[in-house]
């Protein structure tokens, strides 16, 4: 029968992370399927609630103690970065490709629609993105950086089609994608209002620009374009 290595016996609880001759394989496979559980919850926590979750609430959700959260994770932090550090990463992936597309203001719009979706699910991205201290390492403000390169590559290729005005910073786009974000996931008004608010900030960004033309409007979720009725 397999024993919680948690509640049952302290002595494993405290040897978790270093496997004893009379243990062996079986408490080094125990660590891992904790660790797992650790990150399963910790995800759901923190794309729910942010980085301002307990990691005592964690350790709840994953059916394991604080201590075993903390023989993995030195701290909230280096589990958050852990957790967010991918998204960044693929964020940043996506934000370098979309800069080398050759019709950049399809690239720009479609990279800010599909961004703010998948960041309005996920809060810890939110912190991410908006700079939350994590102080674990310095990976997650470093991956930061590269999405910000990535993303003023591609503004900066956009404005040169003359697809989006050229008084807006990566700042002010930044700004813009984080509050957009926050602002569908606390939406209350239907589906239709998300994107009508992201249609309006488009709007914005190619008011004024020499080609308006050229820039590509979101899509709505029925896969008609912004400009349709």
């Amino acid at each position: 029968m397999k024993r919680d290595t948690n509640a049952q016996d302290p002595h494993l609880e405290q040897q978790e992370g270093e496997p004893s001759p009379r243990f062996g394989p079986s408490l080094r496979s125990d660590a891992r399927r904790n660790r797992a559980r650790v990150l399963e919850a910790a995800q759901e926590a923190f794309a729910s609630e942010g980085l301002g979750v307990p990691l005592d609430e964690i350790a709840r959700r994953a059916g394991v103690g604080s201590g075993t959260v903390y023989r993995h994770f030195t701290s909230k932090e280096a589990l958050f970065e852990t957790i967010v550090l991918g998204g960044l990463e693929q964020l940043a992936d996506q934000a370098e490709k979309s800069a080398d597309s050759a019709d950049p203001a399809a690239a720009f719009f479609e990279f800010l629609s599909l961004t703010i979706a998948e960041g309005s699910v996920r809060r810890d991205m939110v912190d991410a993105l908006a700079g939350e201290d994590v102080d674990a390492s310095a990976a997650v403000p470093r991956a930061r950086r590269r999405l910000r390169r990535g993303i003023g590559k591609l503004l900066f290729n956009t404005q040169q089609a003359g697809a989006v005005r050229d008084d807006i910073s990566v700042a002010d786009l930044m700004a813009l994608i984080t509050g957009l974000i926050l602002a569908r996931s606390r939406n209350d008004g239907g589906a239709a209002v998300p994107q009508r608010v992201l249609s309006v900030v488009c709007d914005g960004l190619r008011h004024g620009c020499a080609n308006d033309a050229a820039a590509v409007p979101p899509g709505r979720p029925d896969g008609t374009g912004s400009g349709e009725r």
